[in-house]
Formats: structure tokens, sequence, C-alpha cells
């Protein structure tokens, strides 16, 4: 923890430099102004990284999956009604990211047969 109470986190956003491994740092936000519309977004974006935020998801994508992430979400947002918004950052080379407050545990369903 630093001076101003934050967690300093470092980030490698390419997990390597070689061309076998192309996966890449990516921050999914967005604002989903249905209810049930924001739930299945979601639930399609924990299949792919980890929600750090109520509406924002951090993940290591290859880049196929990452152009599957990018077909699946007009699926999900209405465009035209001007309120949903996702924006999608995608990150090469080393980063700082600063945090403040515990990033909240997925609970892992168990299932027992």
């Amino acid at each position: 923890m630093n001076a101003f109470g934050a967690e300093d986190e470092e980030y490698y956003f390419q997990i390597a430099e070689n061309l076998e491994d192309d996966r890449q740092f990516i921050l999914i936000i967005y604002d989903i102004v249905d209810n049930k519309r924001r739930t299945k977004f979601a639930k399609l974006l924990e299949g792919y990284g980890t929600r750090v935020q109520k509406s924002a998801f951090e993940a290591m994508l290859s880049q196929k999956s990452y152009e599957k992430l990018v077909r699946e979400i007009p699926h999900y947002i209405n465009p035209a009604s001007g309120e949903d918004s996702v924006r999608i950052y995608r990150m090469i080379g080393k980063g700082r990211v600063k945090s403040w407050g515990d990033i909240p545990k997925q609970q892992e369903e168990i299932v027992v047969v």
C-alpha cells in the first residue's frame, strides 16, 4: 500500500513476446439500462474474465476469443436507445494499476454428482 492508500499492482499486458501466445489484457466496461440484458451480458463476460467492479471485467484473451466476444456484444445492447454503451480497452506492454478496495471474490459453483 502506498502513501495514498492505494495498492500498486504491476501488470504485464502482453503475456509473452513470442507468436505462440497472443493473449492480451482486456478491460470491458459497460452501462446497459435494461436489467435483464445487463444480467445476461454480465454472465457472458464471466465466461471470459473476472468482474472487478459492478460494470467492469478484466480478461486475458487470445485474438480469437477477443474477436468472438466482439461479435457477441451487439446481441446484448440496444444502441437505438442511446442509453447502452460498452467499451473495450486492449492493452499491450507493461503497465501499472493503482487500486483502492478489494475486488469482490467470485463464488465458484460446486456441483455434487
